[in-house]
C-alpha cells in the first residue's frame, strides 16, 4: 500500500485528503482517524481536511455525516490541527 502514497502526479497531502473523503464516504472510522492524522502530517490544514470530509459526506449521505459529526473534530484535535 505504500506504493499508492508515493508522490506522483499528486503529492502525499492531496492523496491523503482523497483518502479522508473516501474514508468518510465508506464510513470507516479507523480509516478516517488514520488518514486525518496522515493528512495533517503531510501538511494539510484543518480547513482542508474538513473540506475533504464534506466531499465524502456528499457521496455517503446522512450516515457519512454522522461519522464526521461524531469523530472528525476529535481526530483533528488529537493531531493538533
Amino acid at each position: 500500500m505504500k506504493e499508492y502514497y508515493r508522490p506522483g502526479a499528486l503529492d502525499l497531502k492531496h492523496k491523503e485528503l482523497i483518502a479522508v473523503a473516501a474514508s468518510v464516504s465508506c464510513r470507516c472510522v479507523p480509516c478516517l482517524a488514520n488518514h486525518t492524522n496522515n493528512a495533517i502530517r503531510a501538511g494539510a490544514t484543518r480547513a482542508e481536511v474538513l473540506e475533504a470530509a464534506a466531499i465524502g459526506v456528499e457521496f455517503g449521505g446522512g450516515p457519512s455525516f454522522v461519522v464526521v459529526r461524531n469523530n472528525l473534530l476529535e481526530f483533528l484535535d488529537d493531531c493538533g490541527a
